[in-house]
């Protein structure tokens, strides 16, 4: 069955809202964490009832669309769609009682990702946009990102130390010096939301998995802005943020 956007950013929007207050109200309760790889990357019950949420409601609205999640969820479909989900978004803060996480989900097709919703229950704000849905935060349009001076530009990363060693480092480096400032808060999504929302100016890391680029790099595309990856120093890596600043940080990554 097909589905129009509008209807389909409308499910996005409920998904991530209903996904964010649920696990904001088990981290109220008390979390059980487990490690994944380290013990930064860790994983609660919240994250998984989360992602279990927005599942279920994804199975009996979309059916013939794939889903795949960050704790584990992948569902073929024959819809040639894709529900990307990242049910906790930044789940070290989570669990340290940050308030820098966020609940994301995006929607592909079968060549570029359709939309993103991110929801911030900290805030209550919620983020909407996509290549072809003008980005919004709370249903407002999202003014135009800024063209901030090189010098001024403020850059954000989740990039840990053992993450930029060698020639990795080098060109972590090159980066950088297209940027006046760094930020490195622990949640790419809600980094994203920042630059989207003309608070910061771009965000660079490499590595990264498709629940932590697609629903951001959609709300930032949305905003007027661009997403792009490229091969630097053995590694692939994601830039996003307004335009000229992804160009020049693009490039000096690859120079």
């Amino acid at each position: 069955m097909a589905h129009d956007l509008s209807s389909d950013a409308a499910l996005a929007v409920e998904l991530v809202e209903q996904a964010g207050a649920l696990a904001a109200r088990i981290r109220s309760e008390g979390l059980d964490v487990e490690e994944k790889t380290s013990g930064s990357d860790v994983v609660t019950q919240a994250d998984v009832a989360a992602e279990r949420l927005i599942v279920e409601r994804l199975t009996l609205e979309r059916p013939d669309d794939a889903i795949v999640g960050e704790e584990g969820t992948s569902r073929p479909g024959t819809s040639g769609r894709t529900w990307v989900i990242d049910p906790v978004d930044g789940t070290y803060n989570f669990m340290r009682g940050s308030d820098w996480w966020c609940s994301a989900i995006a929607l592909t097709g079968e060549e570029d990702v359709l939309l993103g919703a991110v929801h911030h229950p900290a805030l209550g704000e919620t983020w909407l946009g996509g290549p072809d849905l003008p980005s919004t935060r709370n249903g407002a349009r999202l003014d135009p990102l800024p063209d901030t001076p090189a010098e001024a530009r403020c850059a954000t990363t989740y990039l840990h130390p053992p993450f930029f060693k060698d020639e990795v480092g080098v060109a972590f480096a090159r980066g950088l010096e297209q940027v006046g400032t760094l930020r490195m808060l622990g949640s790419g999504t809600m980094d994203a939301m920042a630059i989207a929302s003309g608070r910061w100016d771009v965000l660079f890391q490499h590595s990264v998995e498709d629940w932590d680029r697609l629903p951001g790099a959609a709300i930032i595309r949305g905003a007027g802005g661009t997403s792009t990856q490229v091969d630097a120093a053995g590694v692939l890596w994601t830039v996003s943020g307004s335009s000229r600043a992804v160009e020049d940080v693009a490039a000096a990554l690859v120079r």
